[in-house]
């Protein structure tokens, strides 16, 4: 499969830029997908980097998939990234169209797909009252961006994001009880 991120396109904003309206929570969910990038020789955060981490580090955004083997598959997908899977992204930026390209950073920044998806999982969370996004609203924001990579790899593990987006919001224990607006 090609990828759908142009060849030579820029990077957008750091981390830091976005981390602030994210909870404590999620500091491990992205440092671990910051470390990701690095090892990877990745020069950005992907949406990818990001569901993997979010997999690894916050046990409420593991409940809400279909089990320890839809996890699993998700986590092997995403481990193979750097052996198989996902080498037709390395040297390309992922921009889904969530946010305007930006000049390149010094150091390991947030694609434009991954920056769209800190800010709409920010939006999520003032929607429920919440001054910080947690793992969930990331998720959903990821999972609500049909062209990111996050996407793709849920979908290539049998993932239905419709309905995964579905149980989320109908799952009060998730803090999205109906009317949250998933916009998916």
């Amino acid at each position: 499969m090609q990828s759908r991120t142009p060849q030579g396109a820029e990077p957008g904003p750091t981390p830091a830029d976005t981390e602030s309206g994210l909870n404590a929570a999620l500091a491990p969910v992205t440092a671990g997908a910051r470390r990701r990038a690095l090892r990877d020789g990745d020069r950005q955060i992907d949406t990818a980097h990001l569901l993997h981490s979010l997999l690894e580090h916050e046990p409420r955004v593991r409940a809400v998939f279909d089990g320890g083997p839809q996890v699993a598959r998700l986590l092997g997908y995403l481990v193979q990234r750097s052996i198989g899977y996902g080498l037709q992204w390395q040297g390309t930026v992922e921009d889904s169209g969530a946010v305007p390209l930006v000049a390149a950073a010094k150091e390991t920044v947030l694609s434009p797909a991954a920056a769209g998806a800190m800010e709409a999982a920010l939006e999520r969370a003032v929607l429920r009252g919440e001054a910080q996004a947690d793992g969930v609203d990331l998720l959903v924001a990821l999972a609500t961006d049909a062209e990111c990579r996050a996407v793709e790899v849920l979908r290539r593990a049998g993932v239905d994001v419709a309905e995964l987006l579905r149980r989320i919001d109908a799952e009060g224990e998730f803090g999205y009880g109906s009317g949250a607006g998933l916009g998916g």
